[in-house]
């Protein structure tokens, strides 16, 4: 591995608050409240994923510009690499397909939807906190790809790109009950419409899929006890209350049965 990983200035407190989050599927909302945490300036570069998996010269892209594509899994493992170089504890343990997250951890790992919420809305109600064209880069620049990070507005936490140039993986499954393994997507990309670039629409993929719009931004902090299946909005025991659906499926769904 590379050795000359660092985050100074990388990573940004953001401060605890309270935010409704809304379950587009059963028409809920729900009251979340966070702890301060540690969350990326910017969407991890080019340049933060080689110094980290030591790959310089095995990708083309230009260091300024968010690395992609990226699966969830990539951004699993990244995390873990990055904590062993700082010196953290890692967050995630990782047993094939199976993934789990030691809330007490101090290393690096993908924050909850409900952190990234929180991180992109900076005190705003709003679905975007600023003019679109002034914060994001999304089909209305009709750009080819993703751009240079921080080349637009943030926001005030003094966030970059939270809407627009790479959609982000959250820890979140984005629905144990339809979606069976698929995580969460948040933000947007360069190629989105400006309806998809809001902050609370979410997507889920598989987390090994491979998207040319999908990056991440990289958390930091213990959030909760050894032990605990829950943190930030997160609850282990809320995915598998959801994959526990009964009776007849809709057509299309497959719920997480690895949970029960």
């Amino acid at each position: 591995m590379a050795g000359d990983f660092s985050d100074p200035d990388a990573l940004l407190p953001i401060p605890g608050g309270s935010i409704a989050l809304r379950d587009a599927r059963s028409e809920s909302t729900r009251d979340v409240s966070l702890t301060p945490f540690w969350l990326g300036r910017t969407q991890v570069t080019a340049a933060t994923w080689r110094a980290v998996m030591d790959d310089a010269g095995t990708s083309p892209l230009a260091a300024s510009v968010p690395a992609h594509p990226v699966t969830w899994f990539d951004a699993v493992q990244w995390c873990n690499a990055a904590s062993a170089l700082a010196g953290y504890a890692p967050a995630y343990s990782v047993s094939g397909r199976e993934v789990g997250w030691d809330v007490s951890a101090d290393g690096y790992r993908l924050p909850t939807e409900a952190e990234w919420e929180w991180a992109a809305r900076a005190g705003t109600v709003t679905p975007i906190y600023g003019p679109l064209s002034a914060i994001a880069w999304t089909a209305l620049d009709e750009v080819e790809g993703p751009q240079p990070v921080a080349g637009k507005a943030g926001n005030s936490f003094g966030l970059f790109d939270m809407i627009g140039n790479v959609w982000e993986w959250c820890w979140d499954y984005a629905d144990t009950a339809r979606y069976g393994d698929y995580r969460s997507l948040r933000g947007a990309g360069w190629d989105d419409p400006s309806w998809s670039a809001r902050a609370s629409v979410r997507r889920g993929s598989a987390p090994d899929a491979v998207l040319e719009d999908v990056g991440f931004r990289m958390a930091r902090g213990a959030v909760g006890d050894a032990g605990s299946h829950a943190a930030q909005g997160w609850s282990a025991d809320a995915d598998r209350h959801r994959a526990a659906i009964k009776g007849p499926l809709p057509v299309g769904w497959t719920p997480l049965r690895s949970l029960l």
